[in-house]
């Protein structure tokens, strides 16, 4: 089965999800009703120094799977076909709540919109390891519109 980034933006070079880039993480994302879910296994080199996974690490998976609930939603809004490029949104910001360590273990992503509209967007993402939740964060997203 293709993730959303593998449908949507097969050449996309993102460095968290983007199929393209092999040496990025390659997250892959999955819709789940009106959800988006991803399993994550970090790789050594993602490691904090302390046995947990890096923040740094963390905070691009939420905001790259939280993308992919936005990708999912422009589209919806463009009232195109999902194989047509939707509204273009970019990361306006990103909150990020540590609620506990982050094991190096494999994470489950779970993120949904919670507004939108053809401005702007705001996306609830969660974190979880070992049935725990361990980072909960909101992104918000502003539509792109390149000027002359």
């Amino acid at each position: 089965m293709h993730s959303i980034q593998e449908e949507l933006y097969p050449q996309s070079d993102c460095f968290g999800c983007g199929p393209a880039n092999l040496k990025g993480l390659q997250l892959r994302s999955f819709r789940d009703g009106d959800a988006v879910i991803a399993d994550f296994k970090p790789w050594p080199e993602h490691g904090n120094g302390t046995g947990f996974l890096n923040g740094g690490i963390i905070a691009t998976l939420l905001d790259c799977h939280s993308g992919a609930a936005m990708m999912l939603r422009s589209i919806d809004l463009a009232e195109r076909e999902p194989d047509q490029d939707g509204y273009l949104y970019l990361t306006a910001s990103l909150e990020v709540r540590y609620r506990r360590p982050t094991p190096m273990d494999e994470v489950q992503l779970r993120a949904a919109v919670v507004n939108s509209d053809e401005t702007k967007m705001d996306i609830d993402v969660e974190l979880h390891a070992d049935g725990k939740l361990r980072v909960s964060g909101k992104t918000h997203w502003r539509r792109f519109r390149p000027r002359p």
